[in-house]
């Protein structure tokens, strides 16, 4: 891989760390934070309120999808990927100044509101853009380990922002904390957004979109992606079970540690960020192993072991009393959940024509999202406020299994050539087929 797609790689990847920061300090704050926009009560009250606002996020992100797909399939994905930033450091800048409940009752909640609001349309955009651009800026042999760095760079996005959290806890009182320190993740988020936009505004445009033959009309249209409509709906329903379970061992774990297992809150952070560190290392491993012997193996996996894991696993998790035990168990969810993590950015992206790229994941992607990865966290507290926890854990493996469906029946895309796909699904448009029939 030359000098120039690892620039590409490296400011695609930085860029959605610091948009992934931000969307995910929301979550992983939540517990600091819950107690100063609703009234006092039931915490697990307040933290359905703060999680039912991070899912409407995730409902903003179909908008984003098509507005932001729209302007990376017909303006560039460089254009696209600079506006999700700006759109991500105007929300943190909104939360980080929220006023909290005592001092303008439910008026900080509605800015909380419209902050989560512009960060799912967002992220809604970011997801496709830069699973768009890592996929095209990469060696074609090498697709699946250039595109596992969005899972790297999304993961090293929460890490940091648990790191800062532990640093938080340890030099601040939990009375600061609740008090005013949640705020400052949201403005460092806002500070690194800043940062990533110059980086974005200078970065390069990938060869695969410049040389695409498309008529600029035809880019980013619903009517073009309609023309693709299995393909939009093999993505929402290959999403399914990866998103609930990257959901459920990444912005859930904690608090169901502290929550549910009983771990401190300093001890269930420490849980999921050393978990999490070695999750994004394994990535780019099965990023590369994807490109040896094809991205079904992987998902397959993933989706057995998600269907008959899930349950013990979480089950397991609610009596580990200390570190080590929930360390060893979260571990190992996500090394079940990286043969989804690890390539579905690529599997998609291989899915569309060109011209209709960036829309065909994105679109669909978050419509998959808003349905089960933004509500899993809410889903997870109703059950357990209905005094039926271990319902959600059956949940998660029966979207596992649904996924696991998609994965034994759709066709390989390891192999397929960018411009083929293009090629074959016009092809294929008149004929009424797809790429999944005519691809070899």
């Amino acid at each position: 891989m030359g000098r120039q797609h690892w620039k590409k790689i490296w400011v695609g990847s930085a860029g959605n760390m610091v948009e992934w920061f931000d969307w995910f300090v929301y979550a992983s704050f939540a517990t600091y934070f819950a107690g100063a926009f609703f009234p006092s009560g039931n915490p697990t009250a307040q933290l359905m309120n703060t999680a039912g606002i991070f899912a409407v996020g995730f409902f903003m992100r179909p908008v984003g999808g098509w507005l932001l797909g729209r302007v990376g399939d017909r303006k560039g994905r460089k254009a696209a990927l600079t506006l999700t930033v700006t759109l991500m450091s105007a929300s943190a800048i909104l939360i980080a100044a929220a006023p909290t409940y005592a001092v303008a009752g439910y008026g900080g909640v509605l800015v909380l509101l419209v902050a989560r609001l512009l960060q799912g349309l967002s992220v809604g955009g970011e997801y496709a853009a830069s699973a768009t651009y890592l996929t095209e800026a990469s060696d074609p042999k090498r697709r699946g380990f250039a595109s596992s760095f969005q899972y790297v760079s999304m993961t090293a996005g929460q890490i940091a922002g648990l790191g800062l959290q532990i640093i938080l806890q340890r030099t601040m009182s939990d009375s600061a904390l609740h008090s005013y320190g949640w705020r400052i993740p949201f403005i460092v988020g806002a500070l690194g957004a800043a940062i990533i936009f110059y980086l974005r505004r200078t970065m390069l445009e990938t060869e695969v979109y410049e040389e695409d033959a498309s008529r600029a009309e035809e880019r980013g249209t619903l009517r073009a992606l309609w023309r693709h409509k299995r393909e939009a709906f093999l993505v929402i329903a290959l999403t399914m079970g990866g998103t609930v379970a990257y959901y459920t061992y990444t912005t859930y774990l904690t608090k169901y540690l502290s929550n549910s297992a009983g771990l401190s809150k300093q001890t269930a952070t420490l849980v999921s960020f050393s978990a999490l560190i070695v999750f994004a290392c394994l990535q780019p491993l099965a990023g590369a192993l994807s490109d040896r012997i094809g991205r079904r193996p992987l998902l397959i996996t993933f989706a057995v072991g998600s269907t008959f894991l899930t349950v013990p696993i979480m089950t397991l998790l609610g009596h580990a009393g200390s570190f080590w035990p929930a360390f060893g168990l979260a571990l190992l969810a996500l090394v079940v959940v990286t043969g989804y993590t690890s390539i579905n950015a690529c599997v998609k992206a291989e899915l569309f024509p060109t011209g209709v790229r960036a829309l065909g994941v994105a679109l669909p992607y978050a419509i998959g999202n808003a349905l089960f990865g933004g509500t899993a966290e809410y889903v997870a507290l109703w059950f357990k406020k209905a005094g039926i926890e271990s319902g959600f854990f059956w949940y998660v493996a029966g979207g596992a299994a649904v996924s696991l469906v998609v994965y034994v029946t759709m066709r390989e895309t390891k192999d397929l050539d960018l411009a083929r796909v293009r090629a074959g699904q016009e092809a294929g448009a008149g004929s009424g087929e797809s790429s999944l029939t005519t691809a070899s």
